[in-house]
């Protein structure tokens, strides 16, 4: 009888759990180990859209995921005083892509991801280091507070400051900083009437969107030197964005300083040469972290955890698939982040223009910016959402 094969997770973030479960299905005896002391996420909410959404319906939960898109009727793109730059809505999202767009808290997700796993599958307060990569002979090593596992093949999710990413491309020269800070709340605000949208300014944008539990997600980024805080995070909002149109005022005014997440952004300029050696793999942040300017970073991640467990018994195979894709779309994402936080006053005259010229002429571009993205497809079939199934085949 054939021994059955071990996986062992490093990181219980969404690339790391969706692995998990996707190698579950396979057959796999999967162990997630997470430092901190419980799954639960630092607060923000992330956007799923429909390539990410086709790929959790290989493990069964995409369609779970759908039945929490909040996006109703128009939404787009404005500036600070509000004149809509760009607009589109849900239904025409959902045609172009073939699904909708889910914008659901961190929280939710990890929750639902972590319901497919067996019982004592994770281990929280879990530090985990690589003690040998292993190779075709040999079985990977991870080493734990309580002592070593041996895995047929170790995910690395341990995400953009990756130590397993270290270990494996000591050369690498690692992730960069992107040149901006974002800042973020996930609060109700009693009132507020909006359409989605995402609005851009002169090196600064912000985004107001919705939740299906009635709460309001909402973003914002400038340009800024790295390491900068604020003793008032939320006062520093106001300076920036207090004049804004609404409801960003109406948001600010509802969150409380401790509400506010601030964090730099960093992305890794150099693709690696490989996202695997001997039997690791990485995946997410660990491999190819970008900025959020796509809202890829997430959905990314989910893509690399199914083509994974399609390719687990070959990793040259999954590094063939998912290397090209990914720094394909992580390029994108610094190529867009350029352009919504320009700084350069007659730049953004320009750039408003020619953006409410597109509009005009076709497809708003926040769908235009999916093209090639959010159409992508997993390359095994789902186990569940047979109309998924059997509408896009």
């Amino acid at each position: 009888m054939t021994a059955t094969k071990r996986a062992v997770v490093i990181g219980g973030g969404i690339g790391g759990l969706t692995a998990a479960a996707a190698l579950h299905l396979r057959g796999l005896r999967v162990t997630v180990l997470e430092r901190a002391p419980s799954l639960r996420p630092i607060g923000a909410a992330i956007s799923l859209s429909p390539n990410a959404l086709r790929a959790l319906d290989v493990i069964g939960l995409g369609d779970e995921i759908r039945d929490l898109a909040a996006w109703q009727g128009d939404g787009g793109l404005r500036t600070p005083g509000g004149r809509w730059l760009s607009r589109s809505n849900a239904e025409a999202a959902a045609a172009r892509f073939g699904g909708p767009l889910v914008l659901l808290h961190r929280a939710t997700l990890i929750d639902h991801l972590a319901a497919r796993l067996p019982g004592g599958a994770v281990r929280t307060a879990a530090d985990a280091l690589l003690a040998d990569p292993g190779d075709r002979d040999r079985p990977a090593r991870v080493r734990t507070s309580e002592g070593e596992l041996e895995a047929d093949l170790v995910v690395a999710a341990d995400g953009i400051h990756s130590a397993v990413r270290a270990t494996l491309f000591p050369d690498h020269p690692g992730p960069v900083y992107s040149g901006f800070t974002t800042w973020r709340v996930v609060i109700p605000v009693p009132g507020a009437d909006f359409a989605s949208h995402e609005t851009w300014g002169r090196g600064r944008i912000w985004g107001t969107h919705p939740l299906k539990d009635g709460r309001v997600y909402a973003y914002a980024a400038a340009v800024t030197p790295a390491g900068g805080h604020a003793a008032d995070e939320r006062a520093e909002l106001l300076h920036r964005y207090g004049d804004w149109h609404h409801p960003v005022p109406a948001v600010l005014a509802a969150a409380r300083p401790e509400d506010v997440l601030r964090h730099d952004v960093h992305h890794i300029a150099e693709p690696l040469p490989a996202y695997h050696r001997g039997r690791v793999a990485l995946v997410g942040d660990a491999a190819h972290a970008m900025p959020p300017t796509l809202g890829q970073g997430g959905n990314q991640a989910i893509e690399d955890a199914i083509v994974l467990a399609h390719h687990h018994d070959d990793l040259s195979a999954y590094t063939a698939v998912r290397l090209p894709r990914t720094t394909a779309v992580a390029r994108q994402a610094v190529k867009v982040a350029r352009l919504n936080l320009m700084t350069n006053r007659a730049g953004v005259v320009v750039r408003d223009a020619a953006l409410a010229a597109l509009s005009k002429a076709g497809p708003a571009l926040f769908l235009r910016s999916f093209d090639g993205i959010a159409d992508w497809r997993p390359p095994q079939p789902p186990y569940a959402s047979r109309q998924i199934q059997v509408g896009e085949r």
